[in-house]
């Protein structure tokens, strides 16, 4: 009986290996040193979702190995351990190695195996950089050190410097995984490349057309594709906004209609009839939120009753966690689903969250004042 059983697990291993061999597979391995007990993950970064692919609680040693069934066309990969990631790509049967430390895993490892994961780290490396930098220029500008121009000039530099990086893999190699992925990092939850700007919308075209020419029913490809016949829409559409303004020089509403926690559409125009009203982009998930709806609910409660209505649109991806958040605020809140890619976001030409409005009774735009601790003064030049 143990002689028959023996060779059943032989055949199974042996049965195992040739499916794998007869579908294709690509395979992760590798070493996280100082990572004994922890669980590390795979996982397949889609459009719209995570999927967990595998998982390994790792020893003293350290070493994993993964292998999975390569895509059909190239896709998305991470190595999760904790709230650290190491992302990659594949295309076809890499065997790639990777070797890292638990406690600087997504910064400092080494990746052997793909041209287009080494590339991937440079992007992943320039993006934290680029954050890094807004983050403390943020905290220096709220603090007072830093004036308006000088924040906004240093912003500008940050995102211009991670742009330098993204681009020339953009537009040397625009069929690559790496300018697919260089073009969808964020900061602040908002992308570095920002759909509605005319540069930017070239490198949305430069990649999508080469993904349209090689790869035409991967669902990448038709992602790029809308996303480029969008962006080129709304430019020209905020085009023929400004000049019809020109003609007629009536500045009214910039009209916004978005559905609430109860999927019911709510017209900006509507709430803010007659009002002063504050319109605030923000996104719930970010550390920031809790303090600038305190802020927000702090001058709600003292001029409500002269009139006062706060519009606030969330980008949030996590509509679960938006609805949750907003459930018990007692103003207007809103949600795009397009999140990122808002077009609403662009015809007010939010560039980063958070992002706040102050208009007058007749829905002209008299303030934009992200600085919470200008705001009260913002607000009393329209009640």
């Amino acid at each position: 009986m143990k002689l028959i059983t023996k060779h059943i697990g032989v055949w199974l291993a042996v049965w195992l290996l040739a499916s794998c061999a007869d579908k294709t597979c690509f395979t992760v391995e590798g070493v996280v040193s100082g990572a004994d007990g922890q669980t590390l993950y795979l996982e397949n970064v889609g459009i719209a979702e995570v999927q967990i692919l595998d998982s390994v609680k790792l020893n003293a040693a350290g070493k994993f190995e993964f292998e999975q069934e390569r895509p059909a066309y190239p896709d998305f990969y991470r190595l999760k351990l904790k709230n650290q990631l190491i992302n990659f790509a594949i295309d076809s049967t890499e065997h790639i190695q990777i070797w890292a430390d638990a406690g600087t895993f997504a910064t400092s490892y080494k990746i052997e195996g793909s041209e287009n994961a080494k590339a991937m780290k440079e992007i992943t490396l320039a993006q934290l950089d680029a954050n890094q930098l807004i983050q403390k220029y943020r905290k220096e500008y709220e603090r007072k050190h830093l004036v308006d121009t000088a924040y906004a000039n240093r912003v500008h530099e940050a995102a211009a410097a991670y742009k330098e990086v993204a681009l020339k893999y953009i537009y040397g190699a625009p069929m690559s995984t790496v300018a697919y992925y260089a073009l969808f990092q964020q900061v602040n939850g908002l992308l570095f490349f920002d759909l509605y700007d005319k540069n930017d919308s070239r490198a949305y075209g430069a990649v999508a057309t080469s993904y349209d020419h090689l790869y035409p029913e991967s669902p990448r490809s038709k992602q790029l594709h809308n996303l480029a016949l969008q962006s080129i829409k709304v430019i020209r559409g905020q085009r023929k906004l400004d000049l019809s303004r020109l003609k007629t020089q009536e500045i009214s509403f910039l009209e916004v209609s978005l559905p609430n926690i109860y999927g019911k559409e709510v017209k900006l125009s509507e709430i803010a009839l007659d009002s002063p009203v504050i319109v605030n982009f923000t996104a719930y998930q970010a550390e920031w939120s809790p303090a600038l709806n305190m802020e927000l609910n702090r001058l709600y409660s003292k001029y409500a009753d002269k009139g006062l209505k706060i519009y606030q649109i969330s980008l949030d991806a996590d509509e679960h966690f938006w609805k949750n958040a907003a459930s018990n605020l007692p103003w207007t809140c809103v949600r795009d689903p397009k999140t990122a890619y808002s077009e609403v976001a662009a015809l007010y030409n939010v560039k980063q969250l958070p992002a706040v409005f102050v208009l007058d009774r007749k829905g002209n735009v008299a303030k934009r004042e992200d600085n919470t601790q200008r705001l009260e003064e913002a607000l009393k030049t329209v009640l």
